[in-house]
């Protein structure tokens, strides 16, 4: 009889065990963080890391900065600071030469330059952007707007403490001035600027690479040529290893001149527009509030797309061609803006 109880006993014991062994089993199958705890290479539950922007810090509110750069052949090799803006306009102005407006935001750059005068369709980049304006110097219609728009500026004609000049550049003197970072926003201080902005970014950017290879209609594009005139040709070619295209202005690499670095761009935007010469100087006119086709270059590939500005003020907005708003990868964007009828080849 005790033989008999000590079996039955034995069985019930076993029995637990088998339906705890099952719980258990279960229990782990459907919770996966249990093995977590047991994995001593990580700390259990640890939280993804949160993927940020390096061209820009999308919580800032901080208000951008926009230069204008002298693009004359003279004062290309003496070019700098402009791998520190997240967006270089390029645009033609008279005698066939072009001028960039390089946009900054958050940076500390200790020199920029050679800074030159203003044109008053640039005024449209700088409102877009809601950017403080600089320059030294202005054509009649860009200083009738300055002042008719009040467009805060920032101008080294009446600015002289913003700016300095680089005496041991053997150059004509319109091709020696700088400036800095600081030295613009303690003037912006000093003239009671506002300091921040509540508009958002003009392009939209993704932390994840995005690849337009993939996309409808996307052509090959290792090497970009864009003709503004018979004086200024831009070709952007681009290097693999780093996911950049490097810049060329008439069949010359482009480097800064303190560090020696290339200019790079990560997103080219390319587009055309009209323009004619609206005086005896040559100034130039650009038809750029309307709308028309250009492309988006990233990464080694071409997409066709569509822009829209409907004012000066208004941001100008890209578009692929099924109607969705463009998003760019993460880095510097170059917009080029060609007069139109002009050569452009992407190969």
């Amino acid at each position: 009889m005790k033989l008999r109880w000590k079996r039955i006993f034995v069985v019930l014991m076993v029995l637990i065990l088998v339906i705890s062994a099952i719980v258990i089993f279960n229990i782990i199958q459907k919770d996966e963080s249990f093995y977590d705890d047991f994995d001593t290479n990580k700390e259990p539950n640890t939280p993804p890391i949160e993927k940020k922007l390096q061209i820009l810090d999308l919580d800032s509110n901080s208000r951008p900065i926009a230069v204008m750069i002298n693009n004359h052949r003279t004062a290309q090799p003496l070019q700098t600071g402009l791998n520190d803006a997240y967006l270089v306009y390029e645009i033609i102005v008279e005698g066939g030469i072009t001028r960039l407006l390089a946009v900054f935001k958050d940076a500390d750059t200790t020199r920029i330059g050679t800074v030159r005068s203003s044109r008053h369709y640039f005024l449209d980049y700088a409102q877009e952007n809601d950017a403080i304006y600089v320059h030294f110097g202005w054509s009649p219609q860009a200083r009738d707007d300055i002042y008719n728009l009040g467009i805060n500026n920032i101008n080294g004609m009446v600015d002289g403490n913003a700016f300095w000049r680089d005496e041991t550049l053997n150059v004509s003197t319109e091709h020696t001035v700088y400036t800095s970072i600081e030295k613009l926003e303690n003037t912006a201080i000093k003239k009671d600027y506002r300091m921040t902005t509540e508009k958002a970014n003009l392009l939209n950017y993704s932390v994840d690479e995005i690849d337009l290879s993939t996309m409808d209609g996307a052509i090959r594009a290792d090497e970009i040529e864009i003709e503004y005139s018979s004086y200024q040709t831009n070709k952007f070619i681009y290097d693999e290893t780093n996911k950049v295209y490097t810049k060329y202005s008439n069949g010359i690499e482009r480097k800064d001149y303190i560090t020696g670095e290339s200019f790079t761009a990560k997103n080219i935007i390319t587009y055309q527009v009209s323009n004619y010469s609206m005086d005896s100087k040559g100034r130039q006119e650009i038809n750029n509030i309307g709308s028309g086709k250009g492309y988006f270059i990233s990464n080694g590939y071409a997409v066709a797309i569509t822009w829209e500005k409907q004012s000066p003020t208004s941001k100008t907005i890209y578009k692929y061609l099924n109607g969705e708003e463009i998003v760019v990868n993460d880095g510097r964007t170059y917009i080029q803006i060609q007069p139109e009828n002009r050569n452009i080849s992407i190969n």
